[in-house]
């Protein structure tokens, strides 16, 4: 008997589907499904996990906050725990018979450490359980999973063993900074603080964008535009562009505005070849969905459904080349079949002869492709957006180079240099696939050396330099991947936990008052550097390549806590101080209408939260609130009654704003975008 052990029940069903050719008995052991099917005359079973059922965690004892220090808890060793104990019931019934066990989780280091964890629990209820494989894949595709389970591998566990490495590094990091932290400022239960080996270098790096905004001194400046026209309007600029003294502009804009013709000095046109882009790995394709309005969780959320629904490829990947073993035809086949019929007939007939590549290459899995189509699944519109994403980039980087004209056109008005630069699309081909790219040029007219053009109007514009723009999901982790913190797998989370430790706001990521008092009160530690964090990154790496062991980076990695811990013991009352002072800022949302003092979110004993007056108990006066979602100041009071106006938030859902007010008429949410 051939046990096979998948990472989801949606993966296993499906992989069941495909060796049995469809013809599949489903049976459940207590509440867990199992697939069986016979094949080649041998009975074969598949059951699927729930990513980890076995976690780490401390021994009993070690959770008491209050009686345990974090000095003390950087070395007690973890130790690992079932946490999904009907799921391990079930494989200690199958394993009785000692099979022969294929473990088909996904290929990764997160997906080779639940193999091991599985190998590792089954071994204690059949110790003669020695037939051992391992099926790699990167989509759940006929071809893929024949081809996997026809070649089956060894397992890889070195590779696990930094998925190991990682897991216990986290937690004893995790668990000792937060316990420092949440001590040290007195927040426990729901509202509870944390500090983190990449949390905290994340989060300052949106702390530390947000003092340049705040610190930035927008410098005037200002531009003279002429607006012409031949056939079409188009503008042309002053050669200057900006001008940074308004009494030389003003001088200049005085001898100009009252032209009424351009002569065209001269005329620069330049055939320009428009190259595609790279395929996706995890990263550009979270930059790509956060530019649709859907955040890095959702993204790779979808992403991973359409991956085990058999939609698209492994999402979590480096790559940025498409290996020479993917069948590229057999998918633009498929895609024939498709709505995107006549982008893959395009590609097909007239693509590219090597498809693009990024300056990123690995081995383990592919760039993130289509590998099926949508026939009956039924799919969200999240679900659809993600998966045409994929597609349309997935073309895009099969199809040829764009040809577009660029066109510089320099006009002479009353003796002063004007340019007009325009854009002319000649051969789209990509641009016609992946359709998310938007030209701001235009296209100018025909313009002839020597002739006048007239002139519309010349406007003097007054303007101020910006200051740099707060982080988008994508752009974040973008910068996360290039200072090495976190992984291709771990990005997302981190941007998530952020959120629901409410040091963000998550449309535009903006730090709270809280965030900025942890990240000033840590400025001097090393837990909000990435360097530290990015070397612990790389001592995974050296462990998934068998030059570094477990034991000696997790030994290494306690030292560094060590020292980190130590810093922050001396600065524990600058940090309980500043924390606390801005979440009374942070949990004030207005004015109390009754006396005038501050209205404060408050947690009452059945840990309930609500709104009451600063003054009490001289004033008594509360608001109720949701149980649920995070809770914004507006800074305004209600028309109708002059309560306090609060924004209510989800996570990847609308906000709203919301009159505290229970009698108040003007109760009803009011539906907003984040």
């Amino acid at each position: 008997m051939k046990l096979v052990i998948c990472e989801k029940n949606i993966s296993a069903r499906r992989i069941a589907y495909i060796l049995s050719n469809g013809k599949i008995k489903s049976t459940r052991l207590g509440k867990i499904p199992l697939y069986e099917f016979t094949r080649n005359n041998e009975t074969w079973r598949i059951i699927g996990l729930k990513g980890h059922i076995i976690n780490l965690d401390f021994p009993t004892g070690y959770n008491k906050w209050n009686k345990v220090t974090p000095a003390e808890l950087i070395n007690v060793d973890p130790i690992k725990k079932v946490s999904e104990k009907s799921i391990a019931s079930a494989l200690k019934s199958l394993v009785e018979n000692s099979p022969y066990l294929i473990v088909a989780t996904d290929f990764d280091r997160e997906g080779e450490l639940i193999g091991v964890e599985i190998i590792d629990l089954l071994k204690t209820y059949n110790t003669n359980l020695n037939q051992i494989k391992r099926a790699k894949f990167s989509a759940i595709t006929n071809q893929e999973i024949e081809s996997a389970f026809k070649d089956l591998t060894e397992v890889d566990y070195n590779l696990s063993n930094a998925g190991e490495t990682r897991q216990v590094i986290d937690l004893i990091w995790g668990a000792v900074l937060t316990r420092f932290i949440s001590l040290a400022t007195h927040r426990f239960g729901r509202d509870f603080l944390s500090i983190g080996r990449v949390q905290s270098p994340t989060l300052a790096l949106i702390v530390e964008r947000e003092k340049e905004i705040k610190n930035f001194e927008p410098k005037k400046y200002w531009k003279i535009i002429a607006k012409l026209k031949k056939d079409i309007s188009f503008d042309a600029t002053h050669a200057k562009d900006q001008f940074w003294n308004e009494e030389k502009v003003k001088k200049i804009y005085d001898r100009v505005k009252t032209t009424k013709t351009a002569k065209v000095k001269k005329v620069e046109k330049k055939i320009n070849r428009e190259f595609p882009p790279s395929p996706f790995n995890t990263t550009t394709f979270l930059e790509a969905a956060s530019h649709l309005g859907v955040s890095a969780a959702r993204a790779m959320s979808v992403a991973e459904e359409l991956y085990m629904s058999g939609l698209i490829s492994y999402p979590r990947t480096d790559n940025t080349v498409y290996p020479p073993s993917l069948n590229i035809r057999s998918i633009l086949e498929k895609l024939k079949n498709s709505k995107f019929s006549k982008e893959a007939l395009e590609v097909i007939s007239n693509g590219r002869n090597k498809p693009t590549r990024g300056k990123k290459q690995a081995t383990d899995h592919p760039p993130i492709h289509p590998v099926g189509i949508i026939t009956n699944q039924k799919l969200t519109r999240d679900h659809l957006r993600i998966y045409e994403l994929i597609c349309r980039r997935f073309l895009s980087t099969l199809a040829k180079d764009a040809i577009s004209e660029i066109v510089n056109a320099f006009f002479d008005v009353s003796g002063e240099d004007f340019k007009a630069d325009g854009y002319r699309l000649i051969e789209s081909n990509w641009l016609s696939i992946y359709t998310y790219y938007k030209e701001k040029r235009k296209i100018l007219p025909e313009l002839l050396e020597g002739e006048l053009v007239n002139i519309s109007k010349i406007n003097l514009k007054e303007d101020y330099t910006k200051p740099p723009p707060r982080y988008t999901q994508g752009s974040l982790i973008a910068k996360m991947e290039k200072l090495l913190l976190g992984t291709k797998s771990t990005r997302h989370e981190i941007i998530s936990k952020l959120y629901s430790r409410k040091y963000i706001t998550l449309s535009p990521l903006a730090p709270t008052p809280t965030a900025f008092a942890v990240i000033d009160s840590l400025e001097d530690c090393d837990v909000v550097k990435p360097v530290m964090t990015a070397k612990l990154e790389n001592d995974m790496d050296q462990i998934s390549e068998g030059k570094k062991t477990l034991e000696e980076i997790v030994d290494e990695s306690k030292k560094m806590l060590s020292k980190v811990v130590f810093s922050l013991e001396k600065e524990k009352e600058k940090i309980k101080k500043s924390i606390k002072n801005a979440s009374r800022v942070e949990n004030t949302i207005g004015k109390c209408p009754k006396c005038g003092n501050d209205m404060i979110v408050r947690t009452s004993k059945r840990g309930k939260r609500f709104v009451g007056c600063s003054s009490y108990p001289k004033c008594n006066n509360t608001y109720s609130l949701p149980q649920f979602g995070g809770i914004f100041a507006t800074g305004q009071t209600c028309e109708k009654c002059s309560g306090p106006v609060v924004k209510i938030k989800s996570k990847d859902k609308r906000g709203w704003e919301l009159c505290l007010n229970s009698e108040c008429n003007a109760k009803k949410p009011k539906s907003k975008k984040n």
